[in-house]
């Protein structure tokens, strides 16, 4: 018997969304283990890879709104073809640079800050575009199916990053990053998305003010994402910052942390793979006490478990991710108006996104005054407590799923 396809790929626009985001990711998941080892090569210091990855962090917060607003006005595809096209020159420039043994500090700096802005117009756009894409019905399989891809492509990613960057260096493994960006950029120029859905605004300001209603009236909303602002400068700032120096010292180098990146991919698959079925009442209060699973593979990081159980740890903290990722969108398409979706994915991504460039520079600084175990104690403590205080508000307990009808008012 044949199996059937899963029905969001029976949709067009889908398909190309799909399989553009699918091709990009196989470069972005070398991307980070390449960035690192190269200025960990280069400099030898932890503070320098920590203002490495915040250059690309500063300028996504800072252009994120305007994101929001040209992926509400603008053809969201075509808005997502002109970040990867930026994207892809910058990385393709930083491989050339790695490669001819050329590359300096600021060269590294300065392209992770035209990335970053590219990127702020590419989340809002890619989030915002699911709806126009697939029926209603089928928002959570066609996000739990766009993750899965992604996150399936990662596991070989991460773990074919830690060996490219062994046998042939950062430079070459940031060109083939390069290349994936181009390809999608290819792909997703083919979608065609009806008139109807595009989305013209008056001015900045009132688009701003629009979408800050939308946002700031939904108190499940805005909680969370002050809670992952906490959270996210505390698990990206340690693991981004002292998982690649502690895996470099303690663990064997750049193939150890590959391993372990590909057991939180693994556990990002293995979430998806759940929420193809499981379907929670109530999707927000479920994805909210899954972000718990975050904290073992902190804690074993700093008590240099082997490899291995730190993978498998990782792995928990990819399903945590996974189930609050698509419970989270679900929550988001199925409660925000789509005229405005952008817009309060970008409100949501400067929430969270905003003390991320603090996390990573001040994780080595913190390492070098009270340890690196204990800063990633630390850290492990702290994502235990945001998700207890998430899980603690009201209206995040009693957000119910919406998966027919029209969009609910606040």
């Amino acid at each position: 018997m044949k199996p059937r396809t899963p029905a969001p790929l029976r949709e067009r626009e889908f398909r190309l969304l799909f399989l553009g985001r699918t091709i990009s990711i196989a470069g972005t998941a070398i991307a980070p283990i390449a960035l690192a080892f190269a200025v960990l090569d280069l400099t030898d210091s932890l503070s320098a890879l920590g203002l490495v990855l915040a250059a690309r962090m500063v300028p996504q917060i800072v252009f994120l709104l305007l994101g929001g607003i040209w992926a509400d006005r603008l053809p969201r595809h075509k808005v997502m073809v002109g970040s990867n096209l930026t994207s892809g020159a910058a990385q393709a420039l930083m491989a050339l640079l790695l490669v001819l043994d050329l590359a300096e500090l600021w060269q590294l700096v300065a392209l992770q800050i035209v990335a970053g802005a590219a990127s702020a117009f590419f989340f809002p756009a890619s989030s915002g575009i699911v709806p126009q894409t697939v029926p209603r019905a089928l928002l959570q399989p066609a996000n739990a199916l766009l993750r899965l891809s992604l996150n399936s492509t990662q596991i070989a990613g991460a773990a074919a990053g830690g060996i490219l960057v062994a046998a042939a260096g950062p430079g070459w493994a940031l060109a083939f990053d390069a290349a994936t960006f181009f390809v999608a950029a290819g792909v997703l120029a083919l979608m065609r998305l009806p008139r109807a859905e595009r989305v013209h605004g008056r001015n900045v300001l009132a688009d701003l003010r629009v979408g800050w209603r939308e946002f700031s009236s939904r108190t499940w909303l805005w909680a969370v994402v002050i809670g992952f602002g906490f959270l996210n400068a505390t698990h990206q700032g340690t693991s981004g910052v002292l998982g690649p120096a502690i895996a470099r010292d303690e663990l064997g180098g750049a193939a150890a942390w590959g391993l372990i990146l590909a057991g939180q991919a693994g556990g990002l698959v293995l979430g998806g793979l759940i929420l193809l079925r499981f379907r929670p009442q109530r999707p927000l209060l479920v994805g909210c006490a899954a972000v718990s699973l975050m904290a073992p593979g902190l804690l074993l990081l700093a008590l240099h478990a082997p490899v291995l159980v730190i993978a498998a740890a990782f792995l928990l903290t990819g399903i945590g991710m996974e189930l609050f990722g698509v419970l989270w969108d679900v929550s988001l398409q199925q409660h925000v108006p789509q005229e405005t979706l952008s817009r309060v994915y970008s409100y949501d991504a400067v929430g969270s996104f905003v003390l991320i460039p603090l996390g990573l520079v001040l994780a080595g600084p913190i390492a070098h005054a009270v340890g690196r175990e204990a800063t990633l104690a630390g850290a492990a403590a702290l994502v235990l407590l945001v998700s207890a205080a998430m899980v603690s508000v009201r209206d995040v307990q009693r957000l119910e799923r919406a998966d027919a009808g029209a969009t609910s008012s606040p």
